[in-house]
């Protein structure tokens, strides 16, 4: 019989030969193996405790192995584990399409599931792309879209054609259509001789340039609301979705908001867009969702998309996609569950002394010689390492800065990932304030240890 010990060192060599990790280099890497976790608390295969403070990226909600959601999964179990959408349907999945409308941004009465935060993407742009051909007034000259640099909407073809990050993507160019880049609406590289004031009036005058000049052409615009999170934890100027959404009404372009990492609480309101008072033609969610248990994601629109798919089979308005998962009730039952408990809890209502004390800590971030910037939006932040504050010179990304600083903090018992030489602060929205001080404790003595100490 295999010792402990033994079976431990089989499942590290079959997880580096074996098990192919997303956005890892295979080459260099080095197992954690997670073996079970409650609250906001992980345990490695060796019994050494980490904090998670990436919501296992970025779709946790209110802490592993809560008894609400437990109980929902065992629940749905009872009676049904599958029940295709293709012509089918079932009580659970039907619930959470009322309750989502009932939670969204006015005028989003019609939700098409899917599995993965980039598949609800792709449902939006494909349903823009075919909604121009059957819409009331047909323009099918429609077929461009706008995005922003450094965006980043998933892996899926179409959402990485609307992505921006050249590292993702540059290798699939051959196989990418056509995107009108917008630049990204940064407020910490900022564009000379604007001052921060005018930055919102002046990412939005080249939205409207490119509009006037094309949007005959452009089908649709996807945007993250308020904060670009995998291009580094990029906060927009206020007022920039807003001003956006006028102009996509004026230049009649639908407005695709993906919300599949900023919704469900994380920067303090429901959905982002609310912040703003904007309800965009799609709205698109996943990972919080179901609380970060089950891939279950959603497509949000409008009645004047979803009626012009409405006909008899022969006129083929059909939107013939479809996902084998999507709307699986058991993902479904959970979600449910999970938007029970941010009522019984009252997750949003407590935010607030969370996201303050989050900003206070990262003042004191700020202070260090190599921060850069500090970038919050409610319960997310990124924290910019430099080489130079006075010039925001970057480090070269081949030192990996960011990365050492998480290696720090995972020795002092804090699970984080960087993106780039950013270093990612998003623990569950249930965090304690306690566990809030000890992530940002672990981050500052990382950022001492590898800018100013010669690590």
């Amino acid at each position: 019989m295999m010792s402990e010990d033994q079976e431990k060192t089989l499942l590290r060599i079959w997880d580096r030969s074996i098990y192919w990790h997303a956005f890892t280099q295979m080459a260099e890497y080095e197992p954690l193996i997670i073996e079970r976790a409650e609250g906001c608390r992980l345990w490695d295969i060796d019994g050494r405790e980490y904090i998670d403070g990436v919501a296992s990226l970025w779709c946790n909600v209110h802490g592993h192995r809560h008894p609400a959601l437990d109980a929902a999964l065992r629940q749905q179990l009872e009676k049904v584990a599958h029940v295709t959408s293709l012509g089918c349907s079932n009580p659970t999945t039907i619930r959470l399409a009322k309750r989502l409308v009932d939670l969204a941004p006015e005028g989003l009465d019609h939700v098409f599931f899917s599995d993965s935060g980039a598949t609800a993407v792709e449902v939006a742009i494909k349903i823009a792309f075919q909604y121009w051909r059957q819409c009331p007034d047909p323009q099918p000259g429609k077929t461009l879209y706008a995005a922003l640099g450094d965006a980043y909407h998933g892996d899926t073809l179409g959402a990485v054609s609307v992505g921006g990050v050249d590292r993702f993507n540059a290798v699939f160019q051959p196989l990418l259509f056509e995107v009108r880049r917008l630049p990204c609406p940064d407020t910490y590289r900022t564009p000379p001789d604007v001052p921060p004031r005018d930055l919102t009036d002046f990412y939005l005058s080249q939205a409207e340039d490119l509009f006037r000049r094309e949007g005959n052409r452009i089908a649709a615009f996807i945007v993250e609301p308020l904060m670009q999170c995998a291009a580094g934890m990029v906060a927009h100027p206020s007022g920039y979705l807003r001003g956006i959404r006028e102009l996509t009404r004026r230049y009649q372009i639908l407005l695709i908001a993906d919300e599949v990492a900023v919704g469900f609480g994380r920067t303090g309101t429901m959905f982002a867009c609310e912040q703003e008072g904007v309800s965009p033609d799609f709205l698109c969610l996943g990972k919080g969702i179901t609380g970060g248990y089950l891939p279950v994601a959603a497509t949000l629109t409008t009645d004047a998309v979803y009626e012009a798919f409405l006909g008899d089979y022969a006129s083929l308005r059909t939107f013939f996609h479809g996902h084998t998962y999507g709307g699986n009730p058991l993902g479904c039952a959970v979600a449910l569950a999970n938007l029970d408990v941010f009522e019984q809890e009252r997750t949003l209502e407590r935010l607030p002394e969370k996201i303050n004390r989050l900003q206070d800590r990262l003042q004191r971030l700020a202070e260090r010689p190599h921060v850069g910037s500090v970038r919050q939006k409610g319960l997310m932040a990124g924290v910019e390492l430099v080489r130079n504050r006075s010039t925001k010179e970057p480090y070269p990304w081949t030192e990996r800065r960011g990365w050492k600083v998480c290696q720090t903090a995972r020795e002092l018992g804090i699970f984080l990932r960087p993106l780039g030489d950013v270093v990612v602060i998003f623990p569950p929205l249930a965090i304690s304030l306690d566990e809030l001080d000890r992530i940002c404790d672990a981050v500052e003595v990382g950022i001492r240890r590898v800018t100013e100490e010669g690590c």
